[in-house]
């Protein structure tokens, strides 16, 4: 199948860490195929998200660690524009795994939303990894209070075509309004926190575990406020879409008054539904059997809990993950 790369990614090739990982828990009886050939001669490509963004580093070492345990296996970590790119790249086998959010998956997997009229196939869950958490941020000093505030203001949903898009563009909807009630702009988390510090956005969403490192590095400069997506209007929106959970942003977490009660959804790990039972499983099993050297390796490795390793999923697991999570009785 041909597999290529568009010009201009970051390509980050993530070698094994030598005989010290290959100790690691679960190295010893995570070795390479007993069931059909290993794809591409075990060479895998790893699609994750931009290099300024958590899924890049994340999954660099997470790539790091399975090299290591997993005999055989060499992946290398591609930089992308993350999730619904992820999600395409997978399905043309253009990558063998990704990390993604559930809710744009879910998406493509119905034909919905960002994949309108277009259902994506060729791709299945492998775990689900910490939640991804709706936070839309305003200057302390602004006076919007609430989403309702937004009504005429500056707003930053996103990218466009990205997963923080689909879910601003719910979160309005909840709150009785679209993108026609306020002056949107479509901005990365980078851009939206230039332009907020500039003064030329009254308010911006992020999608993304906390802290999130846009946010944390504009708090330095200008004070901020999380606004509250709660009430009736968080649990409209858990109805409507099974992939949202509501959650707690504690308030040390940036420093804001309060505790800031919103939703989120979770970032999963895909794979080509093609790749055989064996790889698959011996790539769960590693990373699973490993998360104490993931936590050193990355501080979102520390959210990552075989409990949670289901939670959220809509898309069916990878057989080689479900063989897995059963043998360990999670699920």
């Amino acid at each position: 199948m041909k597999r290529k790369f568009k010009s201009g990614l970051a390509l980050l090739t993530v070698l094994a860490m030598g005989m010290s990982l290959a100790g690691c828990g679960g190295s010893g009886d995570t070795t390479a195929a007993e069931e059909g050939a290993l794809t591409n001669n075990g060479n895998y490509i790893f699609a994750t998200g931009g290099t300024s963004g958590t899924y890049y580093p994340l999954g660099g070492a997470m790539a790091t660690i399975i090299n290591g345990a997993v005999e055989g296996t060499n992946i290398t970590v591609q930089s992308t524009g993350a999730s619904k790119e992820n999600i395409m790249l997978v399905s043309k086998g253009e990558a063998d795994y990704a990390i993604v959010q559930n809710d744009v998956l879910d998406y493509a997997d119905k034909g919905i939303q960002l994949f309108e009229g277009e259902k994506i196939t060729g791709v299945s869950t492998v775990a689900s990894i910490y939640p991804e958490i709706v936070q839309l941020v305003v200057g302390a000093d602004s006076g919007i209070k609430t989403v309702a505030d937004l009504k005429g203001k500056r707003v930053s949903i996103g990218d466009a075509g990205s997963g923080v898009e689909a879910n601003a563009l719910q979160v309005l909807e909840a709150y009785g309004m679209t993108v026609d009630d306020v002056n949107v702009s479509r901005l990365s988390f980078k851009e939206s926190g230039n332009a907020f510090k500039d003064n030329q956005l009254d308010a911006f969403f992020v999608t993304a575990g906390v802290p999130n490192t846009a946010i944390v590095e504009l708090a330095v400069t200008r004070p901020i406020q999380l606004l509250n997506i709660d009430g009736a209007e968080a649990e409209k929106l858990v109805a409507d879409y099974p992939f949202y959970t509501t959650i707690t942003i504690p308030k040390d977490v940036y420093g804001t008054p309060e505790d800031i009660n919103t939703i989120a959804v979770r970032a999963i790990i895909v794979s080509r539904a093609d790749l055989n039972e064996t790889e698959v499983y011996n790539f769960t099993k590693a990373l699973y059997e490993n998360l104490p050297t993931l936590g050193e390796a990355h501080a979102k490795g520390k959210e990552i809990l075989l409990e949670q390793a289901t939670d959220g999923v809509t898309v069916a697991l990878h057989p080689g993950a479900a063989k897995y999570f059963s043998e360990v009785g999670v699920g």
